[in-house]
């Protein structure tokens, strides 16, 4: 594999993976976070520390980013030290965030007046997809700036796939969001019914999840709910923005989405109850408390 310098900004519970696993392919890094002090270990592995967005952009071919909110993105892409201060014909950016697809649009828009193409490219996988370089990434843009990031893009992923022009990788993540959080609501209720029900619950998750009630989240989750773990794979505060995202773009459309609708309030629960930065599987806990069991 070819070389790529790479300027990555943003270095969080997926970045910082994400970023350790484009040093271990082999690629030039160049890294910014905000707070500055989650840099060194990158820098430790052999990644130069940027001083702004701008900078990381300024010796780079392709850069990348992952943060919290479309805010975030607009700051980190189109701030006064942002990507655009660099931008240039021949640079590709590519936001691996998720935010709305309207951002999007717009912040490509306005980069590409500088010749720099741009790809919304956000994942799923949580941070263990991260770790392993197993994560699904949806890509929209123009498809010769896809062709021309798909191998940076494999080291992160296993399954790369093209949704089309600029934004359908942000409405495709959105989908994956609303068929997630759905998942993560029927193992939760099918855990309850079987404690309730007197069964083993370790027991029952090997009887099913490789049956036709397995999913990702029932076998990723499922034991980690059983086992009263809740320590953040995915913030359930990062799932309500996310959901938050989805319900706008359901309502520019028109579209009713009631069981998306119902976990977005029970995560509100759990938040209302100080666990905005426990893991999403802590939404068995909003159920429990329904049930009279919290």
């Amino acid at each position: 594999m070819a070389k790529t310098r790479i300027g990555f900004i943003g270095l969080g519970i997926m970045g910082r993976p994400m970023a350790l696993n484009l040093l271990k392919a082999g690629h030039e890094l160049a890294v910014w976070n905000r707070t500055a002090s989650k840099m060194r270990p990158l820098v430790d592995a052999g990644a130069a520390a940027g001083t702004s967005p701008a900078d990381v952009a300024s010796g780079a071919d392709v850069v990348i980013s992952i943060v919290s909110d479309s805010p975030d993105v607009e700051e980190v892409a189109l701030g006064p030290d942002g990507v655009v201060a660099s931008a240039r014909p021949g640079l590709l950016y590519a936001d691996m965030s998720t935010i709305s697809p309207r951002v999007a649009r717009r912040v490509a828009a306005r980069l590409a007046e500088k010749g720099t193409d741009m790809l919304d490219a956000p994942v799923s996988g949580g941070e263990r997809g991260a770790v392993e370089g197993a994560l699904s990434i949806m890509v929209g843009g123009q498809r010769e700036a896809f062709d021309r990031a798909r191998s940076v893009f494999e080291c992160l992923g296993r399954t790369v796939t093209y949704m089309g022009p600029s934004g359908t990788g942000q409405a495709a993540k959105l989908c994956n969001q609303v068929v997630c959080v759905l998942n993560i609501l029927a193992a939760c209720e099918g855990l309850m019914l079987a404690r309730r029900s007197g069964l083993d619950v370790g027991r029952l998750l090997s009887a099913i999840t490789k049956g036709a009630a397995g999913s990702w989240m029932l076998e990723n989750l499922g034991p980690k709910m059983a086992a009263r773990d809740f320590a953040p794979g995915f913030l359930v505060r990062l799932q309500q923005k996310d959901l938050r995202l989805v319900l706008e773009t359901a309502d520019e459309l028109k579209l009713p989405l009631p069981g998306t609708g119902l976990v977005n309030q029970l995560f509100r629960a759990v938040e209302a109850a100080g666990g905005g930065e426990l893991g999403t599987q802590a939404l068995v806990t909003a159920l429990e408390r329904l049930s009279g069991a919290g």
